[in-house]
C-alpha cells in the first residue's frame, strides 16, 4: 500500500517539483503548476458519493486528457475515482491505501509529464 512518504519520494525526485502547503494540504509542483495534491472529500463529495465515500487517505492527480480519466476509472474502480467537482476535468482521485508504490510512481511520473514544460519532459524522457 502506497503512503504520503511514499508521494512525497517519488514526486520530489522528479525535476525542478517543489512542495507546497495549501491551507494544511500538501500539494507538488513542477515549475509552480501542481500534478498532484492531497484532496480530502469535502461535503459536497461526501454527499455524491454517499456509502461509496473512501474514508482513508485521498490522492488527487492530474492525467493528459480525458479518455485517460476515463481509462483509469474503467480499468480500476477500487483504487480511482472521481466527483462531480472533477467532471471535465482532466484528474483522478485516487484511494491512496489501495495503489501500490510501484503504480503510483507510474501515476505521479504521468501527471508530472502532463504538467512540465515540453523541454524538460523531454530532457527527462531522454535521461
Amino acid at each position: 500500500m502506497a503512503t504520503w512518504d511514499d508521494v512525497r519520494r517519488i514526486a520530489l525526485a522528479l525535476p525542478e517539483t517543489d512542495e507546497i502547503d495549501r491551507r494544511g494540504d500538501l500539494a507538488w509542483r513542477v515549475r509552480a503548476k501542481a500534478f498532484t495534491w492531497e484532496r480530502p472529500l469535502r461535503k459536497s463529495d461526501l454527499a455524491a458519493l454517499g456509502d461509496s465515500a473512501p474514508d482513508g487517505p485521498i490522492l488527487a492527480a492530474r492525467v493528459p486528457d480525458l479518455g485517460a480519466k476515463e481509462a483509469l476509472l474503467t480499468d480500476d474502480p477500487d483504487v480511482y475515482f472521481t466527483t462531480p467537482h472533477f467532471d471535465g476535468l482532466p484528474a483522478v482521485l485516487v484511494r491512496l491505501e489501495r495503489m501500490e508504490p510501484p503504480e503510483l510512481e507510474e501515476l505521479l511520473i504521468e501527471a508530472w509529464l502532463d504538467r512540465a514544460p515540453k523541454r524538460l519532459a523531454t530532457e527527462y524522457l531522454k535521461s
